[in-house]
């Protein structure tokens, strides 16, 4: 009596052994219980360091302190009266205007370096670019410290280089020449940032592209306005919306110019200046963190615009 085998095709597939599938499930569990507790503490610092307070300065900004019956709930009426505010609303606006000054200045150096820098043209090509880049190490205090002294009526080189040729000290700080001599200390700051970010994007444009332009007879200035720049525009968007955020949190650069000039930078000259003084001068914690949220708001809402403009000009290129 003969017993028949039948084989299985070829191509077939064979089914897992079940051992080795239990093993597999084995060695995954550990991995993941390791995979939990090593992003556990991030977790616990961002819900007790960002969740928490922002909770927190929400749930205040709902209450109104009395002088009889302390604190009491009055809805949205911190957010009317914010609105309603001069002072906050001209310190949005000036904000705004501090925008539309310094971003465009500042991106548009921090576009040349990236270019001049990725031409591999230029010489001391690392030094340049470090150099470009250190005045972002400098800390915003420090940097604010440093051009208030440059900036000084009295005691500054500008002001002791006028004395000796016998003319008077320039007003960097007055109420023409404030907003635009703060810009220039943050566009000091930050244009090595922003070009660290364009130079990184265009590194990683594939070389064949500037070779196959080159065959065509395309200069330089042509390759970089119709290859380099339209490649790195989402990164020209991502500096943009940082320069949104960092715009209306302008905070450390008036706060300490204002000793400089107390008429012209008051305690409103910018909303995070204005909210400051409102929690930790004036002790008025709850509409401050009104303020803060509605400046939150304004900041969404410009970075949503600037990112959904930028969406359509790319569909329609």
């Amino acid at each position: 009596m003969s017993t028949s085998t039948t084989s299985a095709p070829p191509g077939a597939a064979r089914p897992p052994a079940a051992g080795r599938t239990g093993r597999r499930k084995s060695l995954q569990r550990p991995e993941k219980i390791a995979a939990y507790l090593f992003v556990t503490p991030f977790f616990l610092i961002f819900l007790a360091m960002i969740v928490t307070p922002l909770v927190y300065s929400g749930y205040l900004s709902f209450f109104r302190e009395q002088l009889i019956g302390g604190d009491a709930f009055v809805g949205f009426e911190n957010y009317a009266d914010a609105l309603q505010d001069s002072a906050f609303m001209s310190g949005v606006l000036r904000v705004l205007r501090f925008f539309l000054l310094q971003v465009p200045i500042m991106l548009a150096l921090s576009v040349l370096f990236a270019l001049v820098l990725d031409s591999g043209r230029l010489r001391l090509q690392r030094f340049v670019r470090l150099s470009i880049f250190v005045p972002y190490a400098v800390p915003s205090v420090i940097a604010a410290l440093m051009w208030g002294y440059l900036y000084g009526p009295d005691f500054g080189p500008f002001a002791q280089l006028a004395e000796a040729l016998g003319g008077s000290a320039p007003r960097f700080l007055s109420g023409q020449w404030a907003l635009a001599s703060i810009a220039n200390i943050v566009t000091w700051g930050f244009v090595g940032y922003n070009m660290i970010i364009l130079y990184a994007a265009l590194r990683s444009i594939p070389t064949e592209l500037y070779e196959a332009a080159r065959i065509d007879g395309a200069g330089e200035v042509r390759i970089a306005r119709s290859i380099k720049l339209p490649a790195i525009r989402p990164a020209l968007v991502l500096t943009l919306i940082f320069s949104v955020i960092g715009s209306f949190q302008l905070f450390n650069e008036p706060s300490l110019l204002q000793s400089l000039a107390p008429t012209v930078i008051t305690n409103a000259y910018t909303p995070n200046l204005y909210a400051y003084n409102l929690a930790f001068v004036n002790q008025e914690i709850n509409y401050a963190a009104a303020i803060a949220f509605l400046l939150g708001f304004v900041i969404m809402i410009v970075s949503y615009v600037v990112q959904l403009s930028s969406q359509r000009r790319e569909r329609r290129s």
